[in-house]
């Protein structure tokens, strides 16, 4: 897996002007129920586009081939599966427990930094060939516990979270998105980690304090944005950015080859 991240299109996003997006579109799209968002999508080279500049952490070989695991499926065959970690501390302590299971195994293996952009085209190569590698994204358990407690706050009755957990705000009469400016353009920042998200709403209420009392946090999972994406054509969704965990990007400023 080639391990290439771009990192300018987030670094220093948040921090800017902040505005409310009135569209009426990605407030259907975020505050429908898990599974049923409405079809959107972006041509695939600008899908890839937009998930380049996301770290995400798999486990690999000296040779960069990703470690799997083999899957049961229901048609009574076997699937192989690579795990997709958000966090690279999750990656770090698979590798440390895998010392202890399987020491000579994990003598071999490494955390290895992919971009999500990567791991996507992958995967959708991969798609109706069950021989192929599936990606199996791994979530921090923390943020799908504070995923569970946004969605019971905003009156839903929820047991579960399935899949990685994204957080986005909305406010002010229209109940619109959050944008905040990057460049020439205003975007809608989804947010990895709650607490980032928060980060920026306490920027936002020193520039607008009369509109933080009407700030609401929702929560979609990655796994129905990213098929939302691929599905018909509207170049609405151009818009949203991910940010990836603070952490991620403290850690990858810290270790970027010098040169």
């Amino acid at each position: 897996m080639r391990s290439i991240v771009r990192l300018g299109a987030v670094l220093g996003i948040v921090g800017s002007t902040f505005l409310l997006s009135p569209d009426p579109t990605l407030r259907w799209f975020a505050s429908l129920p898990m599974g049923t968002q409405p079809a959107y999508a972006l041509p695939e080279n600008q899908i890839l586009e937009k998930l380049r500049s996301i770290p995400v952490f798999t486990i690999t070989d000296t040779q960069g081939a990703p470690l799997v695991a083999t899957v049961p499926q229901a048609d009574n065959k076997k699937a192989s599966v690579a795990g997709v970690f958000i966090s690279r501390n999750d990656a770090v302590a698979f590798v440390d427990n895998l010392k202890t299971r399987n020491p000579q195994l994990a003598s071999t293996v490494q955390v290895t930094t992919v971009s999500l952009g990567e791991v996507y085209r992958m995967s959708q190569q991969a798609q109706g060939n069950q021989d192929d590698i599936q990606f199996a994204y791994v979530p921090v358990q923390k943020q799908v516990d504070l995923a569970k407690s946004v969605l019971q706050e905003n009156g839903q009755s929820v047991n579960e979270f399935n899949g990685v957990p994204l957080f986005i705000a909305k406010g002010g009469p229209d109940q619109g998105y959050l944008t905040i400016q990057n460049g020439n353009e205003q975007v809608i920042p989804i947010f990895f980690n709650k607490e980032d998200l928060q980060n920026m709403l306490t920027q936002f209420k020193t520039q607008q304090p009369d509109l933080i009392s009407s700030i609401k946090i929702d929560v979609v999972n990655l796994e129905g944005l990213l098929d939302a994406l691929k599905r018909d054509n509207d170049q609405f969704l151009n818009r949203i950015v991910l940010i990836p965990p603070r952490e991620t990007l403290e850690y990858l400023k810290q270790n970027q080859p010098r040169r």
